[in-house]
């Protein structure tokens, strides 16, 4: 029991590398987002970090469920998917808030959502648990899919 523990602490703890990354990528974020046009619809900057916090824990939660009941070896391509999304997700914030181009956070954005899909019907196959874990995640990154390119559009001389 004691391992179990452990494991799913290291696969929580290794998903939030990304996390980090990401945010240390975008030092400025806070104040460039505030300074853009932004649709109504969209949430306010404060709600991104406890949501993003959630969604890294599912996320690692059914990855470790993934690694738990078929290891690296028997799970190889599903695990290669994850740790692919993950480096998309992390990215997305270079494009957006250090490299200020909305094209580049677009196209970016977009093959982080076909990772995500392909990661979670994958890990569906494999454990219909850990896929439905992953539903909350490609619902928010459709979202930020639509609400990158509904800033870009608004904001042409920022992005």
């Amino acid at each position: 029991m004691k391992s179990t523990w452990i494991s799913l602490t290291v696969w929580i703890v290794g998903t939030s590398l990304a996390a980090i990354s990401g945010a240390v990528t975008a030092k400025e974020a806070a104040r460039f987002y505030g300074l853009l046009e932004k649709p109504r619809w969209a949430p306010p900057a404060w709600l991104f970090g406890p949501a993003w916090t959630v969604l890294y824990i599912v996320m690692a939660v059914a990855a470790w469920r993934i690694w738990r009941e078929h290891g690296f070896d028997g799970a190889r391509g599903e695990l290669i998917l994850y740790f692919i999304q993950l480096v998309l997700n992390a990215a997305w914030s270079w494009f957006f808030f250090v490299k200020h181009t909305g094209l580049g956070a677009t196209i970016e954005v977009s093959f982080m959502l076909t990772a995500v899909i392909a990661t979670m019907t994958a890990f569906a196959l494999r454990d219909p648990v850990a896929g439905l874990l992953f539903v909350p995640y490609v619902m928010w990154v459709s979202f930020a899919t639509a609400l990158t390119v509904s800033v870009w559009r608004r904001n042409p001389t920022l992005l």
